[in-house]
């Protein structure tokens, strides 16, 4: 069985037992997160939302908190003399599916 949720302004499909990371949530870790936006639950009988699949929830554990690796962004204009290097790392949150509930 599988369902694809709606989080962080982007879809994911997810199966019970699967890590994930997501945006940053504010909760504590070993929290329980409960997604309502489910958009579609698969597996035997599928069932599509329109736009969500109504009771379908699907349960998950925060294991951790942390940032991605660091993106570089460099500016440059030729003959100008203009140059600017900064960074970027996105904060992230891992989950554990639990509990994909119909």
């Amino acid at each position: 069985m599988y369902a694809v949720i709606e989080t962080g302004g982007k879809q994911l499909r997810v199966e019970v037992g699967q890590e994930i990371f997501i945006e940053k949530l504010e909760v504590e870790e070993n929290e329980v997160v409960t997604f309502d936006k489910v958009l579609m639950v698969g597996g035997e009988k599928t069932k599509i939302g329109k736009p969500y699949v109504k009771g379908a929830t699907v349960t998950a554990t925060v294991v951790k908190h942390g940032k991605n690796k660091k993106i570089i962004i460099f500016k440059y204009e030729p003959k100008k003399n203009y140059h600017r290097k900064s960074g970027h790392r996105q904060p992230y949150t891992k989950l554990t599916i639990t509990d994909i509930n119909v």
